[in-house]
């Protein structure tokens, strides 16, 4: 099978729009340069990726939007053809800045509408991109459901203008959605969460499934990348877990792939980020043919180490104690 023969299965969003199985992360920058991304970006799309998960807060935007305009002349996908997901920024949430947030990302994209358009974080907390795991904002702040759902009248509004197809939320807990979920007028598409073997969120997972909603996985290989500022020592390593090499060596597969597999057999979109051809080729493959068992599923279902990558301390607030406090521990 040749790269330009994948067919990426879909999964179905409430509307009845089809949004890919799986896509292309493109948050690099502490490691990548813009460039280095667009260039994967190209050849992804012609390896026949279909998804491209994107953020104002990248910073790379205005490449891709390069490479999109290209794809598009090139005619190695329509504008049709491609899902493409994009992000309100922490320090965008003011009034009207939502609207303005999402036309520069759209300009700079060189596309006149997104497939689904996220609230990056539930709070306007803003740090500084490459500020070190220390660095705090004043400014910072908890959750608030006033401010949160002044931000989601401001999405909703773009689906009516025709700005984005969807919305959604990104970076929840099941407390904060019990609470917003009654007060929204068009319904969050898709949630994006950290989801990887060592880190299965089954409670948030099964809140968001049961309203109809697609859940997307970020880290879903355990962001071995991840900036230094998301790293502490107790991390686990989703490749390295036993569960996941006992199944890769029965599968005489490399363990990235048993976690793309499970995660797209369990039901989340995987975002994989990755430069090198060779690996988002195989990553896009790998979801297509042999599947893990059922026995396979379970056993990495009861490995699940409760282990959160992503803590976000950067986001606290004068007061709160620890990371623990933005995810309502």
């Amino acid at each position: 099978m040749s790269a330009k023969e994948i067919k990426v299965p879909s999964k179905t969003l409430y509307t009845g729009a089809k949004m890919p199985a799986i896509g292309l992360g493109t948050f690099g920058s502490d490691k990548y340069s813009s460039d280095d991304i667009a260039r994967a970006v190209y050849g992804a799309v012609s390896a026949g990726y279909r998804l491209i998960d994107c953020a104002s807060v990248y910073g790379n935007e205005a490449k891709i939007g390069v490479t999109l305009e290209k794809l598009f002349q090139d005619k190695i996908v329509s504008r049709e053809e491609l899902f493409v997901t994009g992000k309100v920024w922490n320090d965008m949430h003011g009034d009207g800045q939502i609207e303005k947030s999402c036309k520069n990302s759209l300009k700079d994209l060189k596309i006149d509408y997104f497939d689904l358009y996220l609230v990056h974080w539930p709070f306007p907390n803003y740090h500084a991109p490459g500020c070190d795991g220390d660095s705090r904002n004043p400014d910072s702040r908890p959750f608030s459901v006033e401010e949160f759902m002044s931000v989601w009248r401001q999405c909703e509004s773009l689906v009516d203008r025709g700005l984005t197809k969807h919305i959604g939320m990104s970076n929840m807990t099941v407390k904060k959605l019990e609470e917003v979920f009654p007060l929204c007028t068009v319904k969050p598409a898709a949630i994006e969460m950290e989801l990887h073997p060592g880190f299965q969120q089954p409670e948030l997972f099964q809140f968001v499934t049961s309203h109809g909603i697609v859940p997307i996985g970020f880290c879903p290989l355990g962001s071995p990348s991840r900036p230094k500022r998301d790293r502490t020592p107790e991390d686990v390593a989703d490749t390295q877990m036993p569960e996941i090499v006992k199944i890769a060596n029965t599968h005489n597969i490399h363990p990235v792939e048993v976690c793309l597999k499970w995660a797209v057999q369990r039901g989340q979109i995987p975002i994989p980020f990755s430069v090198k051809e060779k690996q988002y080729v195989s990553n896009l493959r790998c979801i297509t043919e042999d599947p893990l068992t059922d026995e396979e599923m379970d056993e990495i279902r009861q490995a699940d180490k409760n282990c959160r990558l992503v803590k976000g301390q950067v986001f606290l607030w004068p007061g709160a104690k620890s990371w623990e406090e933005i995810w309502d521990l």
